[in-house]
């Protein structure tokens, strides 16, 4: 919310309200239902805009996310957190591949899940002299081969430190998954590939 903009001058917006919203000032203006959207779910409702579309209304939340979950759904918004899936594939192509399936909290931080799962996001000596998760290091590379849409967008620096990896390849220490999603550990890295 930029303090010096209208929204926070009216004092109808304040910093944490939940977009939930989105109707185009017109005859056919639809109703968009962003309750939930991630940042880019939202910047993408408004980039499909109609060129010819100067004036939408929004409709906001005034509260935290789990409580507008919990309105939404018909109770007080202090039900159990919301559950995902996230699916590992471990070695993937070796002869001990292996999958696990773990239940974490919407929101919850990749490498975070993962190594309190006892999986391992290091390749080779990075185990051990990793930044524990801090983004200095770029060494906790995964690869998010389904749902990836359901995380956070990169960031430029991570987009910068991954810059020769494929498009799905993430810093698991900076990914928040808020849907399930397929991540497969130790990816294919060629020496190029190497971040930091």
């Amino acid at each position: 919310l930029e303090p010096s903009g209208a929204a926070a001058i009216s004092g109808e917006v304040e910093v944490g309200d939940q977009i939930c919203e989105m109707r185009a000032v017109s005859e056919d203006g639809k109703a968009i239902n962003l309750i939930g959207a991630p940042f880019d779910g939202v910047m993408g409702a408004f980039a499909a805009l109609g060129r010819d579309v100067r004036e939408v209304d929004l409709v906001f939340f005034r509260g935290t996310k789990e409580e507008l979950k919990g309105v939404c759904a018909g109770g007080t918004g202090s039900e159990e957190e919301e559950k995902i899936t996230i699916t590992v594939v471990q070695n993937k192509g070796a002869k001990d591949e292996a999958i696990r399936r773990i239940e974490a909290k919407t929101g919850c931080n990749v490498r975070q899940i993962l190594t309190d799962n006892g999986i391992n996001v290091y390749q080779s000596l990075t185990r051990w002299t990793n930044c524990k998760g801090k983004q200095l290091c770029g060494t906790c590379i995964v690869n998010i081969t389904d749902g990836g849409g359901g995380t956070n967008r990169k960031s430029l620096d991570e987009a910068s430190t991954l810059r020769e990896n494929p498009e799905s390849y993430r810093l698991s220490c900076v990914t928040f998954a808020y849907g399930d999603i397929t991540v497969e550990t130790f990816p294919p890295i060629e020496a190029a590939q190497w971040t930091r």
